[in-house]
């Protein structure tokens, strides 16, 4: 098969104020700062960073996609996944280098990508097509199939600005995938549906794949998804490849570079609240990635506020080795804040004979009551549960599940 996407020592830098490192700015400081240009009485002058810095959010990146390819994008927060995607889909300019793409792109970076709140969810299908360079009578002919896969005919001739985020995902990911471009690009934003609906969208997309011929980007952390829909895999890390190949090896390349990323660093701390650390710790309270059967594992993490939200929750999930969700607990986190309380410490602490001997990481989530999520930590904190000699150690190397079970067996009547 011929290329569809060439990529040649790809680049881009943005320029970045205070070495990257900016504090908190209140409404306060903005309308002084501004109040102090209006009344000042020299001329213009361009402005100038003494402390401005470059940052390669990628750096000479060069792959190739064949036709028909589905390939998963894979990488830690702030590995350069999400700009990779967006020069692709032209939104943003590279710094150096060159792609050559062949057809039209869809891309579903975010939810409402593309859409226009204003409008409603009909005219915003139309609306999308145009964008693609699709005449109307294209459009016309799959517009059913869309309404129909997207589930949302009673909210039609409503302004999507007031669908859900659910709803949003639902008819931009309709819209991409059937209005037939060469190429989908898909953003990490099915997390944002029901499991249903990622079942849904990931038999859509090996559908146009195969069927159609039509290739597709697909960027997520739950690896589990990756290995599912996608048979190549390229790893980002820092802004630069460092793997390309088949996605089971690929995954496990990833897998073993967080294996030695023992605890988490936030990349961005300018969210209203921001997952600033997280590690797992022992009970002597060092961090630690291998855990025995007999003990306890403790999760410590510290969160930021810099905005306050009284319906702010923090879920914690332990996954697989392969990004599977096996277990989630979900916390209020509003009365644990004051108002003026900016960082605090928390720590989850799992008993121990919890989990069986295996690999697994955690998935942290700050989000609001109504499922918007405010930052997130996914794959972080990788772990070994070591079996020192249980009953279980007579398996050892078969897969007995993730779990322990607390279970009574008695004797009965026949």
């Amino acid at each position: 098969m011929s290329n569809i996407i060439e990529i040649r020592d790809l680049s881009k830098c943005y320029h970045l104020h205070g070495g990257g490192k900016e504090s908190y700015t209140a409404l306060r400081d903005v309308v002084s700062s501004k109040a102090k240009k209006i009344f000042s009485f020299s001329g213009w002058r361009p402005q100038t960073h003494k402390n401005e810095v470059d940052f390669w959010a990628l750096k000479n990146v060069s792959f190739d996609v064949q036709q028909g390819d589905r390939i998963g994008i894979i990488g830690r927060n702030g590995a350069g996944k999400s700009t990779l995607l967006k020069v692709i889909s032209r939104i943003v300019e590279p710094t150096s280098g060159s792609i050559k793409i062949k057809g039209r792109v869809a891309s579903l970076l975010e939810v409402g990508t593309g859409f226009h709140p204003e409008l409603t969810g009909r005219e915003n299908i139309f609306l999308n097509g145009a964008i693609l360079g699709m005449k109307r009578d294209e459009i016309k002919r799959h517009f059913d199939a869309i309404v129909d896969f997207a589930d949302i005919e009673t909210f039609l001739d409503t302004p999507v600005k007031r669908y859900s985020s659910g709803m949003y995902v639902r008819l931009a990911f309709a819209v991409a995938a059937h209005l037939e471009p060469e190429i989908l690009i898909v953003d990490e934003v099915l997390a944002v549906g029901d499991a249903q609906f990622q079942k849904k969208c990931l038999g859509k997309m090996e559908d146009i794949s195969k069927s159609h011929g039509r290739t597709v980007l697909f960027v997520s952390h739950n690896m589990g998804l990756i290995s599912q829909l996608c048979k190549k895999a390229v790893v980002l890390n820092k802004g630069s490849v460092s793997f390309t190949g088949d996605t089971v090896p690929a995954i496990e390349f990833y897998l073993d570079q967080q294996q030695q990323q023992v605890s988490y660093v936030a990349s961005d701390e300018n969210k209203d609240y921001v997952i600033l650390s997280c590690e797992a710790v022992n009970e002597s309270g060092a961090s630690s990635t291998h855990f025995l059967l007999s003990e306890k594992v403790r999760l410590k993490f510290v969160i930021r506020k810099n905005i306050a939200n009284p319906n702010v929750r923090f879920s914690c999930t332990i996954q697989s080795r392969t990004g599977d969700y096996l277990s989630t607990f979900i916390e209020e986190m509003g009365n644990h804040f004051n108002a003026d309380t900016e960082e605090k410490s928390f720590m989850v602490e799992f008993p121990s004979r919890l989990l069986a001997p295996n690999n697994y990481c955690f998935r942290l989530v700050v989000f609001i009551g109504n499922g918007k999520v405010i930052d997130m930590a996914e794959m972080i904190c990788p772990i070994t549960i070591v079996d020192e000699g249980s009953d279980m150690s007579l398996f050892e190397g078969s897969h007995y599940g993730y779990f322990i079970p607390h279970q009574t067996f008695t004797e009965t009547k026949r």
